[in-house]
């Protein structure tokens, strides 16, 4: 269930900052790019969730 809601919201961000841009750019909006844009996001989000250790740093001084 958390990579539904991952991929959700990454995805209306996407499509939101992508419509922004296009529009402030005068630029055609298109839906496809916010879909790559999200799909890569949220894959980026779930490696580095991976990558990140989930314990305390221990206190070496």
């Amino acid at each position: 269930m958390r990579f539904f809601w991952t991929f959700f919201w990454t995805l209306l961000l996407t499509e939101m900052l992508n419509y922004v841009v296009s529009s402030m750019n005068g630029a055609a909006f298109h839906l496809e790019t916010g879909i790559i844009l999200a799909v890569v996001a949220t894959i980026l989000v779930f490696v580095v969730t991976l990558i990140l250790p989930n314990e305390p740093v221990e206190d070496h001084n």
